[in-house]
């Protein structure tokens, strides 16, 4: 008989690529009963998950931390898995509560979430501090109280490993088969980028970074705001850019493929310095050269496997340098582009974090 298991998100995309298209989809591959909760979506059966849909008609956060979460809670007892396995710090509570149950429980931390409330430009600034510490002390009481802890990078397992011994890292690394597609001849896209598009992602500096610059930037994905939106669509460099909106997993891998560099320059955050994003190894994954902020962290990656140019995330004309540089070069960018590739093939690849995912749920079975 198979074990059943079951992740709870309240906050993320039924198909998001950690939790479904990795995690779940993983789990499934071996053996495990799978379901997922999750809020106002769809319930469906897909590559073997079972999808369960909650319906909350709550608005704002606070009522969704409230009563969403019961009904959460409420789904995942009926649903009566031997592991339950959860994604956001407004599940903590369904986390304790899980346990007083009797239930095995993870948590799965894919963010330093009090560094992360150091830049909510929306909480005044005097409070952020305190808030964060708050935060700080009420996760890590839950947290040492789980079966497991998993973080999606080092940074944050070295954290948790002080409260909970048993935590690993589960890198978000692409599956690398996704991404290795064929390479047309033609690359019409000069700098790409994908994901949420924000000022602290750094996306003000993206757009201005233009006018120093012969090359057209591609954007994938949405902005974090409206406000953010309107303010950056007015730059006057707003003109050489494709803004393309939101595409699925193919399209990416495509458009990639048609591009000739990534770029992400995320602006020196708390929460960002020791970040991984996963928009790294994938454009890596599709061999582009990439341009990235110049943290330590981020430094160490592309120099290592040389597969790009870092550049200080605050000034437009160092982003601009790094990006004329690559176009400059087209044989070092295209063997920049191949280092990158290998790298993610051999190191930075899900293959690896499949393996310490399923070995820490058969443990937690024993």
């Amino acid at each position: 008989m198979k074990n059943k298991i079951c992740h709870i998100t309240t906050v993320h995309y039924a198909k998001d690529t950690r939790i479904f298209q990795k995690e779940c989809v993983s789990l499934a591959k071996h053996g495990f009963d799978t379901h997922i909760i999750v809020a106002n979506q769809k319930s469906e059966i897909d590559q073997g998950i079972q999808i369960h849909n909650i319906i909350s008609a709550t608005s704002g956060r606070l009522q969704r931390m409230r009563k969403t979460t019961q009904i959460a809670f409420e789904k995942a007892m009926e649903i009566d898995a031997e592991i339950y396995h959860f994604h956001d710090p407004e599940l903590l509570p369904v986390g304790l509560k899980l346990k007083k149950q009797g239930k095995k429980v993870i948590y799965d931390t894919h963010e330093d979430v009090p560094r992360q409330i150091l830049s909510k430009y929306y909480i005044p600034s005097i409070v952020r501090p305190i808030i964060a510490k708050v935060f700080e002390i009420y996760e890590n009481r839950i947290a040492a109280k789980m079966d497991a802890v998993i973080a999606a990078t080092p940074f944050i397992r070295d954290r948790f490993l002080k409260i909970n011994p048993n935590t690993v890292d589960v890198n978000n690394y692409p599956i690398f088969e996704k991404f290795n597609i064929e390479n047309p001849k033609e690359k019409i896209h000069d700098i790409c980028y994908v994901g949420l598009m924000s000022k602290i992602r750094g996306i003000e500096e993206m757009v201005r970074m233009l006018e120093f610059t012969d090359a057209k930037m591609t954007l994938i994905g949405e902005f974090q705001s409206k406000e953010e939106e309107k303010f950056i669509k007015k730059l006057p460099t707003w003109k050489k850019v494709n803004f393309l909106g939101k595409k699925d997993r193919k399209e990416v891998a495509k458009i990639l493929s048609q591009s000739k560099m990534g770029i992400v320059v995320f602006r020196p955050e708390p929460n960002h310095i020791n970040a991984q994003p996963n928009k790294i190894f994938e454009y890596m994954a599709a061999s582009l050269p990439i341009v990235t902020s110049n943290f330590p962290l981020w430094r160490s990656i592309v120099t290592k496997h040389n597969a790009g140019v870092c550049a200080n995330p605050l000034k437009p004309k160092e982003i601009a340098k790094a990006v004329n540089v690559l176009l400059g070069n087209e044989d070092e960018s295209i063997q920049m582009g191949k280092n990158g590739q290998q790298a993610v093939q051999n190191v930075f690849n899900w293959r690896q974090e499949e393996e310490k995912l399923i070995k820490l749920y058969n443990q937690i079975l024993k």
